[in-house]
């Protein structure tokens, strides 16, 4: 599925949720890895993006070597790579759909 890249050149960028291992089963705690580098884990990190007077909350799955750890709650941060992808799955017999986050890297601003 095609990606759209996303625009963040007028928008101010905060960490609402620190960084969490993202997991595919959470009742075995199995971590999702990059379908790129399979030996690289990926996190979500909760963004709050401000923009044009509309803030909106988004869970934006990161490379574990693009977040530093001293991402913390209201900290301000440039994100490079921003992108969003539609997805549509079948949950036990439900079918359901979205939309994923999936950025490079999200650094502190300053750092």
């Amino acid at each position: 599925m095609p990606s759209f890249k996303i625009d963040l050149s007028t928008a101010v960028v905060f960490v609402a949720t620190a960084p969490e291992p993202k997991l595919i089963n959470k009742k075995t705690g199995e971590r999702a890895m990059d379908r790129d580098n399979p030996d690289l884990g990926l996190s979500t990190v909760g963004l709050l993006v401000s923009d044009e007077g509309e803030g909106n909350l988004y869970q934006v799955t990161v490379p574990e070597t693009g977040l530093p750890s001293s991402l913390t709650p209201g900290t301000p941060v440039a994100v490079t790579g921003l992108k969003a992808r539609d997805w549509e799955n079948e949950f036990n017999g439900k079918k359901m759909h979205g939309i994923s986050f999936r950025a490079v890297a999200v650094t502190p601003l300053g750092a």
